[in-house]
């Protein structure tokens, strides 16, 4: 469901008391607001386009239009955890903690909904809360799910025929679905029995023989990282330990594998230490990424993993392209400073500097001008708050709010959002009457993207939705394998 008018940006956010949407920038009104004495707000939710607003209470899930942010339909399940939109907003996913019957056996706890009527369409058991959620083609024609080392391909349109196809591979630990027009499914097969790894792609519409493949060494598990158009993958892997004692982390490496078939690649990261961070440039052509041991480097690549530019060594472990892929913020969070270097990509020369101390959430606004940090509790309990960044490095906005848990910019068409050709000066400043305080400490360890989880107690997000992108450091740290060695290296 696409949007008639341009809208405004907007971002929303959730306390321990409320949940608010706001408008803005650069003129902030307050919209729409929920609370309630009787229920909590557990987490809230865009679809991809911005035109459906989810959240959950106790007892039931609401669903929203946009446009006006009256309740399309309600789905009362007092149980819910967590929730993931199609791409389209089409359908919901909602996942509960596993509960058994009275015989002993697992009831049903992953449920699909349709956002139009609240009506239940199908419900499968799935155990664990990582990686729960279907994946979805673009078009919503598609979606899969990983169960006992098969993935399972649905037609969305015949979920009561069941099973459309079953992708049985030995050991399959993960799996991927395009975006893009023409879907393809990506899998991982760990090491076995001295066998290396393997990445395969195949064709939505054929799974006979796969579109390409790449084997390697030292991989347990990867996350897949897409560009927009579907046309090329990079896969991070990771081993559970690095065995050079290096690392608490494990091993990390990155790998390049084109949709057509004709190329792939070990991406040559030319600084030992591990992969922190890694992000496509919208337009597909392009990714950059930060590795290596304290200080990291960032370096910027081709789309045949080539090097563009080499942004040097610095405290940072987040990288991120704004909307039009014009200005890229690299930054140190975690148990680094906080400081945001924002470059323009045109002209490789980096526009300013801005320390945002205490961060646990950092992401650029749909019209690719503003940056929304926030505070969250319970990574941070104290000063909590969010902050609205120009990228001139203006602070515009800034409100402290005790408990904060989630925040979110509300995704919008980038159609709506057309670039400027010139720069756009920095705005007026305008703060809250709130005093501001001296910078919050930085806290917790660093952990590399592929040791993360979007999960928290108190702010659930489900990683298909980019919007909830959790900075570096914001869960807490892994222990590390007591097994390990030379632990005065670690980064």
């Amino acid at each position: 469901m696409s949007q008639s008018r341009k809208p405004q940006t907007e971002f929303a956010y959730r306390s321990q008391s409320s949940l608010n949407v706001s408008s803005g920038p650069p003129q902030l009104t307050e919209g729409f607001a929920y609370s309630s004495s009787n229920s909590t707000t557990r987490l809230f939710q865009y679809n991809s386009d911005g035109s459906y607003f989810a959240y959950v209470t106790n007892d039931c899930v609401q669903i929203l239009e946009t446009n006006s942010y009256e309740v399309k339909c309600e789905i009362a399940r007092p149980n819910v955890i967590d929730i993931a939109f199609s791409p389209r907003g089409k359908f919901l996913c909602t996942w509960e903690r596993p509960t058994k019957a009275e015989n002993g056996s697992f009831l049903q706890n992953l449920h699909l909904w349709d956002t139009s009527s609240g009506q239940l369409l199908f419900s499968w058991f799935h155990k664990s809360q990582n990686n729960w959620f279907l994946q979805f083609s673009s078009d919503e024609i598609y979606c899969g799910r990983l169960a006992s080392n098969e993935v399972q391909i649905y037609l969305t349109k015949n979920f009561d025929k069941g099973v459309y196809y079953r992708l049985k591979l030995e050991t399959i630990s993960g799996f991927s679905i395009s975006p893009g027009k023409s879907p393809t499914v990506s899998v991982f097969i760990p090491e076995k029995k001295g066998a290396p790894a393997s990445l395969r792609l195949y064709s939505i519409s054929n799974f006979n023989v796969p579109i390409a493949s790449k084997s390697f060494y030292r991989a347990d598990s990867v996350r897949f990282l897409w560009n927009k158009l579907g046309t090329g993958v990079l896969a991070l892997t990771q081993t559970d330990e690095d065995h050079s004692g290096k690392s608490y982390y494990g091993e990390t490496n990155l790998y390049y594998l084109s949709v057509a078939g004709n190329y792939d690649c070990k991406v040559p990261l030319d600084k030992e230490g591990p992969v922190h961070d890694v992000t496509w440039n919208p337009n597909s052509k392009e990714f950059a990424v930060v590795y290596g041991f304290m200080p990291p480097k960032a370096t910027l690549f081709d789309h045949r993993a080539s090097v563009l530019h080499e942004f040097g060594s610095a405290p940072r472990n987040f990288v991120q392209f704004n909307p039009h892929g014009r200005f890229i913020c690299i930054a140190g969070f975690g148990n680094l400073s906080g400081t945001m270097d924002i470059w323009d990509r045109k002209k490789l020369k980096k526009v300013t500097s801005i320390e945002a101390s205490g961060s646990t959430y950092c992401d650029w606004s749909p019209d690719g001008r503003y940056i929304l940090t926030s505070t969250l509790s319970p990574r941070l309990r104290v000063d909590n708050g969010l902050k609205l960044w120009h990228y001139s490095g203006t602070l515009v906005y800034e409100s402290k709010i005790n408990e904060l848990y989630q925040t979110a910019w509300k995704p919008s068409p980038s159609e709506f959002w057309p670039e400027k050709s010139a720069q756009s000066p920095p705005p007026k400043a305008f703060i809250t009457d709130q005093p501001s305080k001296p910078p919050v400490k930085s806290a917790g360890a660093y952990r590399p993207p592929q040791a993360r989880t979007a999960q928290s107690s108190n702010a659930p997000s489900s990683s298909q939705q980019p919007t909830q992108r959790y900075v570096p450091g914001a869960e807490g740290l892994k222990k590390p394998n007591k097994n390990r060695k030379n632990r005065n290296n670690k980064n």
